[in-house]
């Protein structure tokens, strides 16, 4: 957070300050996808001016961000709104230039003495938030004729952005449950995603799922337990033991004969293993790296062959891919430095871009240990065509690549690699492979496996270098949501001046009557079935977010207030039923909502986020409920006391809509569904 913005409070220039700045983390008055907020208070000295009557503002202002586009004559007229029209330019850009780029951004002029409101887009929430404090001190310097501090600010953000960005297989996974159309929520500063709702909730950590067994993963984690499970299984694997000193490491490899290799007992993503190591020199130079991972080293005999990582997905072989490590071809010109350099600048290797399937090749000392090994060094020239590898493994995460072999391995090594990960006790495991040949039968060309992964990479499969990308991600999620099988709950939004916890309780009534486990939200507390969990007024997203992860909950009913709303947004993406009673004045003037037409704009959230497939049920009788059947994606169902007495009643079913109207037959009043000119259902008012 910058010093200039740092909080509420804080004077972001003479004449402007942030005030309120929140993350919006779910559909609210703004927009359906989540911004960031703030109020933005401006000095009545500036908002008697323009920026573009800042003699040389914008040009400052322009030189420190290229391309930003320029304030035209309306948004230049001099007013408060003018400067957080500015402020949010501002945060677009630079969210853009740290690599993620939203492009949303929208100012509500302040209404008597309240502060004009900004909201932007964000790609991730503390990016959002951070990216306005950022906006609004950088436009603070460029009134002061200070130093801008745009890569200073973009550098920031960028950092913010990688550190709460998921990763490249999380990512992978949260894409493809969303194009199935499975809820994805998740929690700042948390790896773990929650997909589903209620009874269908399940958990990703990446590649991990809610059914990986502790126990195996356990096992995976020590690689001499792995590898003593997979000898007991018959499973080709290299001999071995564990060193605690450089002495013991000599002697084993000793035993074992040269050439060998060391990796930590416990170690991730290739750190700390040395490849081949040939004399006892060599591995007096590779011990310190190892043994900075892990106390205890695992010294085993250097297996000969191409490494390749089996993806198994509860009990098949799902993808194959050989990883080549990292090299570069000599050009008889440049250096090895030069040459890993140029690499590194394509985008496909770009450290800042989460979805590069590539990581930059490694030019650390590790490196330098390694092309030392080979008398060679990052500033050696290399022969044209000569191909210098930069590690001694062929980790993604090091700088390899990969190539798809799924059509080629052998039926037999597919079993066997699939009891490898039953062995362990795995639903989802990276097999490491050492083979001259995945075509090749194990036991016919030597080959080993040298280590079975929990929460694999998955982003080689489905992006490979060379060959046919393949659904990794599908098939894990066939795992938690088999074909056919539910992936959320009925959703149900309550919404309204009057009357919103009596609704509530009827439907969580009636769903109960059909046997339905039921959580509900009310201004009395939170429910699940007949009992009290939290008693209070809990009308919210923090309410809304207990019910939908509570795991058995089969139908949720969401009592939803204008607070809620306008603090946080909804805290849900969608709603299968939206209902809004009616709209009347009731505690106006909370965060700029003044009139009655604000706070109808408020209650219009909910229709605006029923689901195409779902009903948004509005109360015609009501001239501020009636507009919002323009702005939902779902079926309108209208109600009416009037009947098909009132018009946009009988005008809807006139057009094939479906309504719910009160009618009186004999004395007796009855509620009647209707879809178009057709009865429906007709129930008894008692």
């Amino acid at each position: 957070m910058s010093d200039a913005a740092a909080g509420p409070g804080d004077t972001a220039s003479p004449g402007i300050r942030l005030r309120s700045v929140r993350a919006l983390r779910g559909p609210s008055l703004w927009n359906t996808r989540p911004v960031a907020a703030c109020d933005v208070e401006v000095g009545a000295s500036l908002a008697a001016r323009s920026p573009g009557a800042v003699p040389g503002l914008l040009d400052r202002v322009s030189a420190a961000l290229p391309g930003l586009p320029q304030p035209d004559d309306v948004e230049d007229a001099p007013s408060a709104a003018a400067w957080a029209r500015l402020v949010g330019r501002i945060s677009l850009a630079l969210q853009s230039r740290a690599g993620a780029a939203v492009g949303f951004s929208r100012v509500r002029p302040g209404v008597g003495a309240d502060p004009p409101q900004l909201a932007v887009g964000y790609a991730e929430a503390e990016v959002g938030v951070e990216s306005l404090y950022e906006a609004a001190a950088l436009l603070t310097r460029c009134l002061r004729g200070e130093p801008a501090e745009a890569e200073r600010a973009v550098a920031l953000l960028r950092d913010v952005y990688l550190r709460e960005h998921p990763g490249p297989t999380a990512s992978v996974l949260i894409d493809a449950a969303r194009k199935r159309g499975i809820p994805v929520r998740r929690f700042p500063g948390e790896p773990v995603v929650q997909l589903g709702l209620g009874r269908t909730l399940r958990r990703l950590d990446a590649a991990m799922t809610d059914f990986t067994s502790v126990i195996a993963t356990g096992i995976t984690s020590h690689k001499q337990r792995t590898r003593a499970v997979l000898a007991r299984n018959g499973l080709p694997v290299p001999r071995g033991d564990v060193a605690a000193t450089l002495e013991q490491a000599l002697e084993i490899a000793a035993d074992l004969r040269y050439p060998v290799l060391v990796k930590p007992l416990d170690a991730n993503d290739g750190r700390g293993i040395s490849g081949r190591l040939d004399t006892p020199e060599h591995l007096r130079l590779a011990w310190p790296a190892a043994a900075a991972e892990h106390p205890t080293v695992v010294v085993e005999p250097f297996v000969d062959g191409r490494d390749h990582r089996v993806l198994v997905v509860n009990g098949r072989v799902i993808a194959v891919a050989e990883r080549v490590p990292a090299h570069v071809v000599g050009d008889g010109t440049r250096t090895i430095r030069e040459l890993a350099e140029q690499a590194n600048r394509e985008p496909r290797r770009d450290p800042n871009d989460p979805a590069a399937p590539l990581v930059p090749l490694p030019l650390d000392e590790a490196t330098a240990r390694y092309l030392e090994r080979g008398g060679r060094t990052l500033d050696t020239v290399p022969a044209t065509g000569e191909r210098v590898q930069l590690r001694g493994t062929a980790n993604i995460s090091t700088g390899g690549t990969a190539v798809d072999r799924t059509d080629a391995i052998h039926r037999r090594n597919a079993a066997l690699c699939v009891l490898a990960a039953g062995a362990v006790g795995l639903d989802v495991a990276g097999i490491d492979v050492l083979t001259p040949d995945i075509s090749v039968p194990f036991d016919a060309n030597g080959a080993s496996i040298i280590e079975v992964n929990a929460s694999p990479g998955i982003r080689m499969h489905t992006d490979p270098d060379e060959g046919t990308p393949r659904d990794a991600a599908g098939a894990i999620l066939d795992g938690l949501y088999p074909p056919g099988a539910p992936v959320t709950i009925p959703v149900i939004a309550v919404t309204g001046t009057n009357g919103k916890t009596t609704t509530t309780r009827l439907l969580a009534h009636l769903f109960r009557a059909t046997g339905a486990s039921v959580g509900y939200t009310t201004t009395d507390g939170i429910y699940f079935g007949d009992d009290l969990l939290m008693e209070g007024d809990f009308t919210g997203p923090f309410a809304a977010g207990v019910v939908l992860s509570h795991p058995q909950v089969d139908v949720a009913v969401i009592e939803t207030a204008r607070g809620g709303i306008l603090r946080s947004g909804l805290g849900y993406e969608a709603c299968d039923v939206g209902v809004v009673l009616n709209v009347s004045a009731d505690h106006l003037g909370l965060r700029g909502i003044h009139t009655v037409e604000d706070l109808a704009a408020v209650k219009g959230v909910i229709p605006s986020t029923v689901k195409p497939g779902g009903f948004a049920v509005l109360n015609a009788d009501d001239p501020l409920v009636l507009p919002m059947r323009e702005r939902t994606p779902g079926t309108v169902v209208l109600t009416s006391i009037a009947g098909e007495a009132s018009p946009p009643v009988a005008e809807h079913l006139a057009r094939g809509g479906m309504a719910a109207v009160v009618e009186e037959e004999a004395g007796v009043e009855w509620l009647v569904i209707r879809r178009g000119r057709r009865d429906g259902e007709r129930i008894p008012i008692v």
